[in-house]
Protein backbone atom coordinates (compact mmCIF):
# COMPACT_ATOMS: atom_id res chain seq x y z
CA UNK A 1 0.00 0.00 0.00
CA UNK A 2 0.91 3.25 -1.01
CA UNK A 3 0.84 4.57 2.78
CA UNK A 4 2.52 1.68 3.84
CA UNK A 5 5.89 2.60 1.39
CA UNK A 6 5.52 6.11 2.79
CA UNK A 7 6.10 6.06 6.27
CA UNK A 8 8.21 2.77 6.83
CA UNK A 9 10.39 5.44 8.71
CA UNK A 10 7.56 6.37 10.75
CA UNK A 11 8.75 5.41 14.68
CA UNK A 12 5.65 5.11 16.16
CA UNK A 13 1.95 4.96 16.04
CA UNK A 14 -1.51 4.25 17.86
CA UNK A 15 -4.00 2.35 16.27
CA UNK A 16 -7.60 3.21 16.96
CA UNK A 17 -10.22 0.18 16.38
CA UNK A 18 -13.57 1.67 15.02
CA UNK A 19 -16.66 0.25 16.23
CA UNK A 20 -18.94 2.95 14.80
CA UNK A 21 -18.78 5.81 17.25
CA UNK A 22 -19.84 8.90 15.42
CA UNK A 23 -16.81 10.26 18.01
CA UNK A 24 -13.85 8.36 16.19
CA UNK A 25 -12.23 10.97 14.17
CA UNK A 26 -12.37 13.13 17.06
CA UNK A 27 -9.81 10.61 19.09
CA UNK A 28 -7.77 10.72 16.06
CA UNK A 29 -7.72 14.21 16.14
CA UNK A 30 -6.74 14.35 19.90
CA UNK A 31 -4.24 11.61 19.62
CA UNK A 32 -2.38 13.80 16.58
CA UNK A 33 -2.78 17.23 18.37
CA UNK A 34 -0.25 15.21 20.78
CA UNK A 35 2.23 15.01 18.12
CA UNK A 36 1.53 11.23 18.22
CA UNK A 37 0.53 9.44 14.49
CA UNK A 38 -2.13 7.61 14.59
CA UNK A 39 -4.26 5.37 12.11
CA UNK A 40 -8.08 4.66 12.00
CA UNK A 41 -9.09 0.98 11.20
CA UNK A 42 -12.43 -0.92 11.23
CA UNK A 43 -12.97 -3.45 14.20
CA UNK A 44 -12.82 -6.28 11.91
CA UNK A 45 -9.19 -5.36 10.15
CA UNK A 46 -6.31 -7.18 11.90
CA UNK A 47 -3.87 -5.40 13.21
CA UNK A 48 -0.54 -5.85 11.49
CA UNK A 49 1.84 -5.49 14.55
CA UNK A 50 5.43 -4.39 14.89
CA UNK A 51 7.62 -2.36 16.53
CA UNK A 52 5.94 1.03 15.38
CA UNK A 53 2.49 0.31 17.16
CA UNK A 54 2.92 1.65 20.74
CA UNK A 55 -1.12 1.46 21.82
CA UNK A 56 -4.30 0.63 20.83
CA UNK A 57 -7.28 2.48 21.47
CA UNK A 58 -11.06 0.56 21.22
CA UNK A 59 -13.76 3.31 20.44
CA UNK A 60 -17.43 3.66 20.79
CA UNK A 61 -20.02 2.24 19.03
CA UNK A 62 -23.75 3.00 18.19
CA UNK A 63 -24.53 -1.03 19.69
CA UNK A 64 -24.90 -2.31 22.94
CA UNK A 65 -22.23 -5.32 24.05
CA UNK A 66 -25.14 -7.34 24.84
CA UNK A 67 -26.36 -7.29 21.15
CA UNK A 68 -26.65 -10.69 19.25
CA UNK A 69 -24.42 -8.69 16.51
CA UNK A 70 -22.65 -6.66 18.93
CA UNK A 71 -18.73 -6.24 16.80
CA UNK A 72 -15.90 -8.10 18.89
CA UNK A 73 -12.31 -8.14 19.13
CA UNK A 74 -10.10 -10.33 21.54
CA UNK A 75 -8.50 -8.07 23.54
CA UNK A 76 -6.91 -10.89 25.69
CA UNK A 77 -5.07 -10.88 22.34
CA UNK A 78 -4.02 -7.09 22.26
CA UNK A 79 -3.13 -6.50 25.48
CA UNK A 80 -0.32 -9.26 24.80
CA UNK A 81 1.53 -6.75 22.26
CA UNK A 82 1.13 -2.98 23.11
CA UNK A 83 -1.30 -0.73 26.18
CA UNK A 84 -5.03 -0.61 25.43
CA UNK A 85 -7.43 2.03 26.39
CA UNK A 86 -11.45 1.08 26.06
CA UNK A 87 -13.43 4.32 25.58
CA UNK A 88 -17.15 3.99 26.41
CA UNK A 89 -18.12 0.55 24.18
CA UNK A 90 -14.28 -0.29 24.20
CA UNK A 91 -14.40 -0.35 28.15
CA UNK A 92 -17.80 -2.16 28.34
CA UNK A 93 -16.67 -4.63 26.02
CA UNK A 94 -13.43 -5.03 27.97
CA UNK A 95 -15.25 -5.51 31.07
CA UNK A 96 -17.50 -7.90 29.84
CA UNK A 97 -14.68 -10.32 28.02
CA UNK A 98 -12.77 -10.74 31.33
CA UNK A 99 -15.75 -11.66 33.31
CA UNK A 100 -17.30 -8.21 34.56
CA UNK A 101 -21.28 -7.18 34.59
CA UNK A 102 -22.77 -5.29 31.67
CA UNK A 103 -26.32 -4.41 31.70
CA UNK A 104 -28.69 -1.84 30.05
CA UNK A 105 -29.27 0.90 31.81
CA UNK A 106 -32.50 2.02 33.69
CA UNK A 107 -32.41 5.80 31.89
CA UNK A 108 -29.54 6.51 28.96
CA UNK A 109 -26.62 8.24 30.85
CA UNK A 110 -25.69 11.31 28.25
CA UNK A 111 -24.45 14.72 29.10
CA UNK A 112 -21.75 16.48 31.49
CA UNK A 113 -20.89 14.59 34.88
CA UNK A 114 -18.46 15.06 37.46
CA UNK A 115 -15.49 12.64 37.45
CA UNK A 116 -14.43 11.77 41.17
CA UNK A 117 -11.12 9.85 41.53
CA UNK A 118 -10.37 6.86 43.57
CA UNK A 119 -7.03 6.23 43.01
CA UNK A 120 -4.48 8.42 41.16
CA UNK A 121 -3.15 6.03 38.52
CA UNK A 122 -0.90 7.01 35.63
CA UNK A 123 -3.61 7.85 33.51
CA UNK A 124 -5.66 10.22 35.62
CA UNK A 125 -2.41 11.55 36.66
CA UNK A 126 -2.79 15.82 37.41
CA UNK A 127 -6.61 16.42 36.82
CA UNK A 128 -8.47 18.64 39.07
CA UNK A 129 -11.10 17.51 41.55
CA UNK A 130 -14.44 16.79 40.25
CA UNK A 131 -13.35 17.19 36.74
CA UNK A 132 -16.31 17.62 34.06
CA UNK A 133 -16.81 14.60 31.66
CA UNK A 134 -19.27 14.01 28.73
CA UNK A 135 -21.47 10.63 28.57
CA UNK A 136 -23.15 9.14 25.91
CA UNK A 137 -24.25 5.49 26.98
CA UNK A 138 -26.80 3.17 27.22
CA UNK A 139 -25.26 0.61 29.18
CA UNK A 140 -23.61 0.70 32.57
CA UNK A 141 -20.97 -1.13 34.14
CA UNK A 142 -22.08 -2.55 37.15
CA UNK A 143 -19.54 -5.39 38.28
CA UNK A 144 -15.68 -5.47 37.36
CA UNK A 145 -13.54 -8.33 36.17
CA UNK A 146 -11.59 -9.88 39.51
CA UNK A 147 -8.17 -8.35 38.51
CA UNK A 148 -9.76 -5.12 37.70
CA UNK A 149 -9.10 -1.96 39.74
CA UNK A 150 -12.22 0.95 40.12
CA UNK A 151 -9.89 4.29 39.57
CA UNK A 152 -13.09 6.51 39.48
CA UNK A 153 -16.92 6.99 39.40
CA UNK A 154 -19.94 9.89 39.17
CA UNK A 155 -22.53 10.68 40.75
CA UNK A 156 -24.53 8.28 38.42
CA UNK A 157 -22.59 5.54 37.07
CA UNK A 158 -20.26 3.05 39.92
CA UNK A 159 -17.93 2.33 37.35
CA UNK A 160 -16.29 5.74 35.27
CA UNK A 161 -12.68 4.85 34.75
CA UNK A 162 -10.84 1.20 35.65
CA UNK A 163 -7.81 -0.37 34.95
CA UNK A 164 -7.00 -4.56 34.81
CA UNK A 165 -4.19 -5.33 37.73
CA UNK A 166 -2.88 -8.41 35.93
CA UNK A 167 1.16 -7.63 35.12
CA UNK A 168 0.86 -10.52 32.57
CA UNK A 169 -0.22 -8.52 30.39
CA UNK A 170 0.76 -4.98 28.89
CA UNK A 171 -1.79 -2.16 30.42
CA UNK A 172 -5.04 -2.54 30.34
CA UNK A 173 -7.77 1.02 30.91
CA UNK A 174 -11.26 1.67 30.33
CA UNK A 175 -13.14 5.01 30.68
CA UNK A 176 -17.16 4.49 30.51
CA UNK A 177 -17.06 8.89 29.74
CA UNK A 178 -15.96 10.27 26.38
CA UNK A 179 -12.78 12.27 26.54
CA UNK A 180 -12.13 13.46 23.09
CA UNK A 181 -15.06 15.85 22.94
CA UNK A 182 -14.64 19.25 23.51
CA UNK A 183 -16.80 18.53 27.02
CA UNK A 184 -14.80 16.79 28.72
CA UNK A 185 -12.76 19.36 30.01
CA UNK A 186 -9.63 17.12 30.88
CA UNK A 187 -10.07 14.88 27.78
CA UNK A 188 -7.30 15.98 26.25
CA UNK A 189 -4.92 15.60 29.24
CA UNK A 190 -6.17 11.81 30.12
CA UNK A 191 -5.45 10.85 26.39
CA UNK A 192 -1.96 12.48 26.86
CA UNK A 193 -1.41 10.49 29.83
CA UNK A 194 -1.77 7.16 27.77
CA UNK A 195 0.39 8.24 25.17
CA UNK A 196 2.84 9.41 26.98
CA UNK A 197 2.81 7.70 30.41
CA UNK A 198 1.63 4.71 29.55
CA UNK A 199 2.66 3.94 25.64
CA UNK A 200 6.04 5.85 25.93
CA UNK A 201 5.36 7.90 22.86
CA UNK A 202 8.07 10.31 21.78
CA UNK A 203 5.67 12.80 20.13
CA UNK A 204 7.36 13.32 17.06
CA UNK A 205 4.54 13.58 14.74
CA UNK A 206 5.12 17.13 13.36
CA UNK A 207 5.17 19.06 9.86
CA UNK A 208 8.59 19.52 9.25
CA UNK A 209 8.92 15.73 10.22
CA UNK A 210 6.41 15.21 7.70
CA UNK A 211 7.23 16.84 5.33
CA UNK A 212 10.99 15.53 5.46
CA UNK A 213 9.14 11.71 5.06
CA UNK A 214 7.59 12.45 2.70
CA UNK A 215 9.27 13.98 0.44
CA UNK A 216 12.20 11.12 0.16
CA UNK A 217 9.76 9.03 0.35
CA UNK A 218 8.41 10.26 -3.03
CA UNK A 219 11.56 11.00 -4.31
CA UNK A 220 12.34 7.06 -3.74
CA UNK A 221 8.84 5.80 -5.26
CA UNK A 222 8.60 8.09 -8.39
CA UNK A 223 12.10 8.09 -9.20
CA UNK A 224 12.44 9.70 -12.82
CA UNK A 225 8.56 8.96 -13.57
CA UNK A 226 6.17 11.55 -14.78
CA UNK A 227 3.12 12.53 -12.30
CA UNK A 228 -0.02 14.19 -13.85
CA UNK A 229 -2.29 16.49 -11.64
CA UNK A 230 -5.23 18.05 -11.71
CA UNK A 231 -5.01 21.56 -9.62
CA UNK A 232 -8.06 23.17 -7.80
CA UNK A 233 -6.88 26.11 -6.59
CA UNK A 234 -8.17 24.07 -3.15
CA UNK A 235 -5.95 23.68 -0.35
CA UNK A 236 -5.61 19.46 -0.56
CA UNK A 237 -4.60 19.79 -3.83
CA UNK A 238 -1.91 22.18 -3.90
CA UNK A 239 -0.45 21.25 -0.69
CA UNK A 240 -0.30 17.55 -2.65
CA UNK A 241 1.07 19.24 -5.25
CA UNK A 242 3.81 21.40 -3.83
CA UNK A 243 5.18 18.23 -1.93
CA UNK A 244 5.44 15.88 -5.15
CA UNK A 245 7.14 19.38 -6.92
CA UNK A 246 9.59 19.44 -3.94
CA UNK A 247 10.56 15.29 -4.35
CA UNK A 248 10.25 15.83 -8.85
CA UNK A 249 10.19 18.91 -9.43
CA UNK A 250 8.97 19.45 -13.50
CA UNK A 251 8.49 15.81 -14.02
CA UNK A 252 5.20 16.63 -12.58
CA UNK A 253 2.32 18.05 -14.75
CA UNK A 254 -0.19 20.27 -13.36
CA UNK A 255 -3.27 20.74 -15.16
CA UNK A 256 -6.11 23.77 -13.97
CA UNK A 257 -9.24 23.80 -16.04
CA UNK A 258 -11.55 26.50 -15.58
CA UNK A 259 -15.14 24.69 -16.09
CA UNK A 260 -16.70 27.97 -15.73
CA UNK A 261 -18.45 28.01 -12.45
CA UNK A 262 -15.22 29.21 -10.20
CA UNK A 263 -15.54 32.47 -8.16
CA UNK A 264 -15.20 35.75 -9.43
CA UNK A 265 -11.54 36.24 -11.14
CA UNK A 266 -10.28 32.51 -9.39
CA UNK A 267 -9.01 31.09 -12.28
CA UNK A 268 -6.19 33.77 -12.99
CA UNK A 269 -5.33 34.67 -9.34
CA UNK A 270 -4.68 30.85 -8.94
CA UNK A 271 -2.77 30.71 -11.41
CA UNK A 272 -0.32 33.64 -10.76
CA UNK A 273 0.08 32.14 -7.18
CA UNK A 274 1.06 28.44 -8.85
CA UNK A 275 3.90 30.60 -11.07
CA UNK A 276 4.61 32.19 -7.28
CA UNK A 277 5.22 28.69 -6.05
CA UNK A 278 7.05 27.44 -9.13
CA UNK A 279 4.72 24.59 -9.79
CA UNK A 280 4.44 23.64 -13.62
CA UNK A 281 0.76 24.13 -14.14
CA UNK A 282 -1.02 24.44 -17.57
CA UNK A 283 -3.94 26.56 -17.39
CA UNK A 284 -6.89 25.39 -19.61
CA UNK A 285 -9.99 28.06 -20.34
CA UNK A 286 -12.85 25.39 -21.01
CA UNK A 287 -15.63 27.00 -19.49
CA UNK A 288 -17.75 27.39 -22.61
CA UNK A 289 -17.38 23.78 -23.18
CA UNK A 290 -18.66 23.08 -19.84
CA UNK A 291 -21.94 26.38 -20.20
CA UNK A 292 -23.00 23.80 -23.10
CA UNK A 293 -23.02 20.52 -20.96
CA UNK A 294 -24.60 22.03 -18.54
CA UNK A 295 -27.37 23.82 -20.75
CA UNK A 296 -31.01 22.42 -19.94
CA UNK A 297 -29.75 20.14 -16.63
CA UNK A 298 -31.68 20.57 -13.37
CA UNK A 299 -30.80 18.15 -11.21
CA UNK A 300 -28.26 18.40 -8.95
CA UNK A 301 -26.54 15.02 -9.68
CA UNK A 302 -26.46 15.41 -13.33
CA UNK A 303 -25.04 18.67 -13.22
CA UNK A 304 -22.35 16.92 -11.18
CA UNK A 305 -21.97 13.87 -13.17
CA UNK A 306 -22.04 16.63 -16.43
CA UNK A 307 -19.04 18.49 -14.92
CA UNK A 308 -17.23 15.03 -13.81
CA UNK A 309 -17.51 13.71 -17.13
CA UNK A 310 -16.25 16.65 -18.91
CA UNK A 311 -13.40 17.73 -16.49
CA UNK A 312 -12.05 13.30 -17.22
CA UNK A 313 -12.54 14.45 -21.06
CA UNK A 314 -10.50 17.68 -20.80
CA UNK A 315 -7.79 16.40 -18.35
CA UNK A 316 -7.62 13.26 -20.78
CA UNK A 317 -7.04 15.00 -23.56
CA UNK A 318 -4.31 17.48 -21.94
CA UNK A 319 -3.05 14.09 -20.06
CA UNK A 320 -2.49 12.65 -23.85
CA UNK A 321 -0.21 15.54 -25.13
CA UNK A 322 2.79 14.70 -22.25
CA UNK A 323 4.69 11.84 -23.21
CA UNK A 324 5.47 8.71 -20.47
CA UNK A 325 2.76 9.89 -17.79
CA UNK A 326 2.31 6.82 -15.60
CA UNK A 327 1.30 8.45 -12.25
CA UNK A 328 -1.27 10.30 -11.02
CA UNK A 329 -1.13 12.95 -8.46
CA UNK A 330 -4.13 13.55 -6.04
CA UNK A 331 -4.95 15.95 -3.10
CA UNK A 332 -7.36 12.57 -0.92
CA UNK A 333 -6.87 13.56 2.96
CA UNK A 334 -8.55 10.94 5.95
CA UNK A 335 -11.76 12.12 6.35
CA UNK A 336 -12.02 10.71 2.40
CA UNK A 337 -10.83 7.63 3.03
CA UNK A 338 -12.49 7.27 6.23
CA UNK A 339 -15.51 7.63 4.57
CA UNK A 340 -15.50 5.40 2.29
CA UNK A 341 -14.28 2.48 4.44
CA UNK A 342 -17.47 2.42 6.77
CA UNK A 343 -16.92 -0.12 9.54
CA UNK A 344 -20.56 -1.84 8.71
CA UNK A 345 -20.33 -1.42 4.62
CA UNK A 346 -20.82 1.59 2.78
CA UNK A 347 -22.78 4.18 3.96
CA UNK A 348 -25.55 5.91 1.91
CA UNK A 349 -24.84 8.05 -0.42
CA UNK A 350 -26.48 11.62 -0.31
CA UNK A 351 -24.58 12.80 -3.16
CA UNK A 352 -21.77 12.36 -5.33
CA UNK A 353 -18.54 13.14 -3.93
CA UNK A 354 -17.00 16.24 -4.82
CA UNK A 355 -13.10 14.74 -5.52
CA UNK A 356 -12.13 13.53 -9.20
CA UNK A 357 -13.68 9.87 -9.60
CA UNK A 358 -13.04 7.84 -12.26
CA UNK A 359 -9.11 8.95 -13.92
CA UNK A 360 -7.12 6.10 -12.55
CA UNK A 361 -9.83 3.45 -13.83
CA UNK A 362 -9.65 5.36 -16.75
CA UNK A 363 -6.35 6.29 -17.86
CA UNK A 364 -4.56 3.14 -16.14
CA UNK A 365 -2.37 5.27 -13.67
CA UNK A 366 -1.03 4.75 -10.38
CA UNK A 367 -1.74 7.04 -7.93
CA UNK A 368 -0.01 9.04 -5.76
CA UNK A 369 -1.62 10.94 -2.68
CA UNK A 370 0.45 12.12 -0.37
CA UNK A 371 -2.22 13.52 2.49
CA UNK A 372 -3.88 10.51 2.17
CA UNK A 373 -3.81 10.08 5.91
CA UNK A 374 -4.00 13.63 7.20
CA UNK A 375 -7.21 15.58 8.16
CA UNK A 376 -7.75 18.84 6.86
CA UNK A 377 -6.14 21.17 9.65
CA UNK A 378 -2.78 18.98 9.36
CA UNK A 379 -2.64 19.31 5.70
CA UNK A 380 -3.16 23.60 6.31
CA UNK A 381 -0.44 22.84 9.32
CA UNK A 382 2.05 21.27 6.30
CA UNK A 383 1.59 23.95 3.77
CA UNK A 384 2.10 26.54 6.24
CA UNK A 385 5.22 24.85 6.77
CA UNK A 386 6.11 24.52 3.11
CA UNK A 387 5.60 27.99 2.50
CA UNK A 388 2.37 28.19 0.50
CA UNK A 389 1.14 32.34 0.91
CA UNK A 390 -1.39 32.24 3.69
CA UNK A 391 -4.47 33.22 1.38
CA UNK A 392 -4.25 30.09 -0.42
CA UNK A 393 -3.63 27.90 2.90
CA UNK A 394 -6.13 29.63 4.70
CA UNK A 395 -8.65 29.40 1.84
CA UNK A 396 -12.48 28.27 2.51
CA UNK A 397 -13.31 24.57 1.13
CA UNK A 398 -14.82 24.94 -2.29
CA UNK A 399 -17.00 21.96 -4.22
CA UNK A 400 -15.61 20.85 -7.32
CA UNK A 401 -19.05 21.28 -9.27
CA UNK A 402 -17.95 25.32 -7.34
CA UNK A 403 -20.73 27.56 -8.74
CA UNK A 404 -22.57 24.93 -10.56
CA UNK A 405 -24.75 23.23 -7.22
CA UNK A 406 -24.83 26.74 -5.48
CA UNK A 407 -27.34 27.58 -8.42
CA UNK A 408 -30.37 26.01 -8.27
CA UNK A 409 -32.09 24.83 -11.02
CA UNK A 410 -30.25 25.39 -14.76
CA UNK A 411 -26.90 27.28 -15.21
CA UNK A 412 -26.33 29.49 -17.71
CA UNK A 413 -23.41 31.87 -18.18
CA UNK A 414 -25.33 35.00 -17.00
CA UNK A 415 -26.54 33.06 -13.40
CA UNK A 416 -22.71 32.82 -13.26
CA UNK A 417 -21.69 35.76 -13.85
CA UNK A 418 -24.55 37.49 -11.63
CA UNK A 419 -23.53 34.66 -8.52
CA UNK A 420 -20.20 35.26 -9.36
CA UNK A 421 -20.43 39.37 -8.00
CA UNK A 422 -22.80 38.51 -5.51
CA UNK A 423 -20.32 36.43 -4.06
CA UNK A 424 -17.42 38.52 -4.24
CA UNK A 425 -19.09 40.85 -2.24
CA UNK A 426 -19.79 38.42 0.85
CA UNK A 427 -16.58 37.11 0.67
CA UNK A 428 -14.29 40.22 0.66
CA UNK A 429 -16.54 41.62 3.44
CA UNK A 430 -16.29 38.77 5.40
CA UNK A 431 -12.31 39.34 4.72
CA UNK A 432 -12.91 43.06 5.56
CA UNK A 433 -14.67 42.93 8.76
CA UNK A 434 -11.95 39.50 10.31
CA UNK A 435 -14.52 37.25 9.64
CA UNK A 436 -13.33 34.63 7.08
CA UNK A 437 -11.10 32.64 9.24
CA UNK A 438 -13.91 32.55 12.16
CA UNK A 439 -16.04 30.19 9.82
CA UNK A 440 -15.17 26.50 8.18
CA UNK A 441 -17.05 28.09 5.03
CA UNK A 442 -19.18 30.25 3.54
CA UNK A 443 -20.29 31.69 -0.15
CA UNK A 444 -23.47 32.30 -1.92
CA UNK A 445 -26.37 30.65 -3.64
CA UNK A 446 -28.84 31.86 -6.21
CA UNK A 447 -32.10 30.88 -6.00
CA UNK A 448 -34.47 30.28 -8.73
CA UNK A 449 -36.97 32.74 -7.53
CA UNK A 450 -37.82 35.89 -7.98
CA UNK A 451 -39.48 38.33 -5.99
CA UNK A 452 -40.67 41.99 -6.38
CA UNK A 453 -38.95 44.76 -4.95
CA UNK A 454 -38.60 48.37 -5.22
CA UNK A 455 -35.62 50.50 -6.07
CA UNK A 456 -36.12 54.61 -6.14
CA UNK A 457 -39.66 55.31 -8.16
CA UNK A 458 -38.94 51.56 -10.29
CA UNK A 459 -40.55 48.52 -9.03
CA UNK A 460 -37.84 45.63 -10.11
CA UNK A 461 -38.28 41.79 -10.35
CA UNK A 462 -35.20 39.78 -9.34
CA UNK A 463 -33.87 37.28 -8.23
CA UNK A 464 -32.79 36.55 -4.76
CA UNK A 465 -29.67 35.61 -3.02
CA UNK A 466 -29.06 33.35 -0.24
CA UNK A 467 -25.85 33.76 2.04
CA UNK A 468 -24.51 30.62 3.69
CA UNK A 469 -21.63 30.32 6.37
CA UNK A 470 -21.13 27.40 9.25
CA UNK A 471 -18.45 26.94 12.00
CA UNK A 472 -17.18 23.39 12.02
CA UNK A 473 -14.19 20.99 12.64
CA UNK A 474 -13.83 18.87 9.23
CA UNK A 475 -17.14 19.45 7.64
CA UNK A 476 -18.64 15.85 9.36
CA UNK A 477 -21.09 18.16 11.42
CA UNK A 478 -21.64 21.78 11.49
CA UNK A 479 -23.28 24.64 12.63
CA UNK A 480 -24.32 28.06 11.29
CA UNK A 481 -22.25 30.65 11.75
CA UNK A 482 -23.57 33.64 13.87
CA UNK A 483 -22.34 36.47 12.06
CA UNK A 484 -23.28 40.16 13.58
CA UNK A 485 -26.50 41.36 12.23
CA UNK A 486 -24.69 44.92 10.82
CA UNK A 487 -22.27 42.69 9.31
CA UNK A 488 -25.26 41.06 7.58
CA UNK A 489 -27.24 43.96 6.47
CA UNK A 490 -23.96 45.91 5.28
CA UNK A 491 -23.68 42.67 2.99
CA UNK A 492 -27.77 42.66 2.02
CA UNK A 493 -26.97 46.46 0.84
CA UNK A 494 -23.82 45.85 -0.78
CA UNK A 495 -25.32 43.32 -2.58
CA UNK A 496 -28.55 44.74 -4.05
CA UNK A 497 -27.34 47.98 -4.53
CA UNK A 498 -23.66 46.65 -6.94
CA UNK A 499 -25.08 43.24 -8.41
CA UNK A 500 -27.91 44.45 -11.42
CA UNK A 501 -30.52 41.67 -11.28
CA UNK A 502 -30.33 40.60 -7.35
CA UNK A 503 -33.14 42.58 -5.02
CA UNK A 504 -33.20 40.28 -2.23
CA UNK A 505 -30.88 38.83 0.43
CA UNK A 506 -32.02 35.66 2.73
CA UNK A 507 -29.31 34.37 5.47
CA UNK A 508 -29.21 30.43 5.74
CA UNK A 509 -29.15 29.46 9.58
CA UNK A 510 -29.60 25.80 9.25
CA UNK A 511 -27.09 23.28 10.55
CA UNK A 512 -25.40 19.79 9.24
CA UNK A 513 -27.17 17.72 10.57
CA UNK A 514 -30.19 17.87 9.39
CA UNK A 515 -29.22 19.94 6.10
CA UNK A 516 -26.01 19.95 4.51
CA UNK A 517 -23.27 22.80 3.97
CA UNK A 518 -24.16 23.15 0.48
CA UNK A 519 -27.48 23.08 -0.81
CA UNK A 520 -27.34 20.86 -3.44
Amino acid sequence: MWFQYLHTGMTEKIIILDFGSQYTQLIARAVREANVYCEILPFSKPIAFDDSVKGIILSGSPFSVNDANAPQVAIKSLISKAPVLGICYGAQLTAKQFGGQVERSNKREYGRAVLHINEEDALLKNLVPASQVWMSHGDTILQLPETFRLLATTDSIPVAAFKNTDDNYQPLYGLQFHPEVYHSIEGKKILHNFLIHICGCKQDWTPAHFITDTVAALKEKIGSRKVIMALSGGVDSTVAATLIDRAIGNNLYGIFVDNGVLRKDEFEAVLTTYQRLGLNVKGIDAKHVFYDALAGKTDPEQKRKAIGKLFIDTFQEEASKIDGVSMLGQGTIYPDVIESVSVHGPSVTIKSHHNVGGLPEKMHLELVEPLRYLFKDEVRKVGRELGIPDELISRHPFPGPGLAIRILGEVTEEKVQLLQQADEVYIQALKKHKLYETVWQAGAILLPVRSVGVMGDERTYEYTIALRAVTSVDGMTADWAHLPYDFLAHVSNEIINTVRGINRVVYDISSKPPATIEWE
